[in-house]
């Protein structure tokens, strides 16, 4: 059987490495791997500031995020319709409750009848969005695969150990954003293939295998260079947006806290500010796919007239033997439920030992949802379901689309 893409990367890095204990010493240990928060189904509105009187701390608290639903209300309206917050359409308390998913507190202080907080708001997006006059869709650009690049010392880190700025990128909520992120989780491969050095190689053929890998079109690289003046002190993070193997910058800021305790605070302002570029790049134009990194056509195969056969003695007939290896790759795109990260693990191992699968790549991970994994699979698409039927799945759809779960859940 051929062997999959996948494989041939790994055998390509691998013989491309000058160190024999390379490759073990990089993927050794467990500390990396943060799962991206699933946004898709919120709208977020950040920053809403409260500041509330009561008669208890218990109220004051129930009164600053009565306030904060309503006043994050108004922001999403007048940000989803290029309105004034005035001419927001008034809710009812218990209309914004049945709206409000979740209030996120960014920062609080709890008096004996005072409450100061500095609130984030998530809004479901199916019961919001009618409201809004956008029926929960939002216009998005082509999938971009986002590898964040921290430069802090001398030192640059990537998907190679758990660290700040990943961990920045994975809490962050792309609900709202027109940029159609790809976040990797940085565990499995991902430290061999998305590397800093990764970032700085403009080989287009390299580019198209890694986007085909993780279901993307185009790579983003968000970067920050992070000083502190002294240990605890104050930190300073230089904040730079590229795009495209060429490594374009976008645009560039300087952000800075008084202390290390609020170098959180500082990385997620960054990414907001980062996604505001790449989504003003992405409406002035600037961030369309590098057609150089589409996957080139296979040139049309000329159609020749056959040769007529020569006169021959008559003899036995031999029955052909097909060749090994022979059956066509099929891609077929399986949806599963994924409570959790054991689930997508089970499912990706599941699938993986059926005869004829090459690779099972779960490239849209949703955990507590409906993950998607692409399976190159040698053969029929109905024989590969009749095979996960036969390990106790239960197994619907047809051709190339199917849905798998276990105990007849969806």
């Amino acid at each position: 059987m051929k062997p999959s893409r996948r494989v041939r990367i790994l055998v390509a890095l691998a013989a491309s490495l000058s160190v024999g204990g390379a490759v073990d010493a990089q993927l050794e240990g467990a500390d990396r791997g943060i799962p991206p928060i699933d946004s898709a189904s919120t709208f977020e509105v950040t920053g809403v500031r409260v500041d509330v009187v009561a008669a208890n701390a218990e109220k004051a608290r129930e009164e600053g995020w009565r306030e904060a639903q309503q006043r994050g209300w108004k922001a999403l309206w007048a940000k989803t319709n290029g309105r004034p917050l005035s001419e927001a359409p008034a809710l009812t308390d218990a209309a914004l409750n049945g709206m409000v998913s979740a209030i996120v507190v960014e920062d609080e202080q709890i008096g004996p009848k005072r409450y100061i907080a500095t609130l984030g708001v998530l809004f479901d997006r199916a019961r919001t969005g009618q409201l809004l006059g956008v029926g929960g869709v939002v216009r998005r650009s082509a999938p971009m695969l986002v590898i964040p690049v921290m430069l802090t010392g001398s030192s640059y880190q990537s998907f190679e150990s758990r660290n700040a700025w990943q961990a920045a990128w994975a809490r962050f909520r792309t609900g709202g954003s027109p940029v159609d992120y790809v976040r990797p989780t940085g565990s499995g491969i991902d430290p061999l293939l998305l590397n800093v050095m990764q970032t700085r190689r403009p080989g287009r053929g390299w580019w198209r295998m890694l986007l085909d890998q993780y279901g993307a079109a185009d790579v983003i690289v968000p970067e920050v260079h992070l000083r502190r003046l002294y240990p605890g002190g104050p930190a300073i993070g230089t904040f730079t947006a590229r795009h495209g193997p060429d490594n374009r910058v976008i645009g560039q800021f300087t952000l800075r806290v008084e202390n290390s305790a609020a170098l959180p605070k500082l990385l997620d302002e960054g990414v907001r500010r980062l996604d505001l570029l790449y989504a003003q790049a992405l409406e002035a134009g600037e961030l369309a796919p590098d057609p150089s990194l589409a996957v080139p056509e296979a040139p049309p195969v000329e159609e020749t007239a056959p040769e007529l056969p020569q006169a021959v003695p008559a003899a036995t007939p031999t029955p052909a033997t097909p060749m090994p290896g022979a059956a066509a790759l099929a891609s077929v795109t399986i949806q599963v439920a994924t409570p959790d990260a054991g689930a997508v693990s089970a499912a990706e191992l599941a699938v993986s030992r059926v005869p004829g699968v090459a690779s099972a790549l779960t490239t849209s991970l949703a955990l507590g949802g409906t993950s998607v994994m692409r399976v190159t699979y040698a053969g029929d698409p109905a024989a590969l379901a009749a095979a996960l039927q036969a390990q106790g799945w239960q197994v619907s759809g047809s051709g190339a689309n199917l849905r798998i779960s276990r105990g007849g859940g969806d």
